[in-house]
């Protein structure tokens, strides 16, 4: 199987130290912080990378299992929000919300939810966060003809 690498540098106290998060394929290096995590400072946090991983994971699950039932999306275009929340544990990731956007051709709206629960279900990272007390999905059929040219998801 794949193996897939990312590295995190850290220096300092928890407060007041400064950290880097770096992917093993190069393709992203940034700033973390105390006030990047649990505030609103600059910087990324290793939340954001979950929720940019769900979004990604979730928006190809989709896609295959729309492939599946004979589909194929003209777009698939995925939000996933990380709420990390205080629990008696400390601080703790306790919600994420998907929404997600689909132009496909000749698929209704029931047939596209059950789709889309599906492919929530078999996201490779919705059950590596299978310990998210809450993970929920808004998931909206948009119609190719009016969207035609653009990306197919409200942005």
């Amino acid at each position: 199987m794949t193996i897939r690498e990312a590295s995190a540098k850290w220096q300092g106290t928890l407060k007041e130290g400064t950290g880097r998060l770096r992917l093993g394929s190069g393709v992203f290096e940034g700033a973390y912080s105390f006030p990047s995590r649990f505030e609103n400072g600059p910087g990324t946090n290793p939340e954001e990378l979950i929720a940019a991983a769900h979004a990604g994971c979730f928006s190809m699950a989709l896609s295959a299992v729309l492939g599946s039932e004979g589909h194929t999306p003209q777009t698939v275009h995925t939000t996933a929000k990380v709420h990390l929340g205080a629990t008696a544990a400390g601080p703790t990731i306790t919600h994420i919300e998907l929404e997600t956007g689909a132009s496909v051709a000749g698929l209704g709206a029931d047939d596209f939810e059950r789709l889309a629960q599906s492919a929530k279900a078999g996201c490779l990272v919705s059950r590596a966060l299978a310990g998210v007390a809450t993970i929920t999905l808004k998931a909206t059929l948009v119609d190719a003809a009016i969207n035609h040219g653009t990306n197919g998801a409200n942005q």
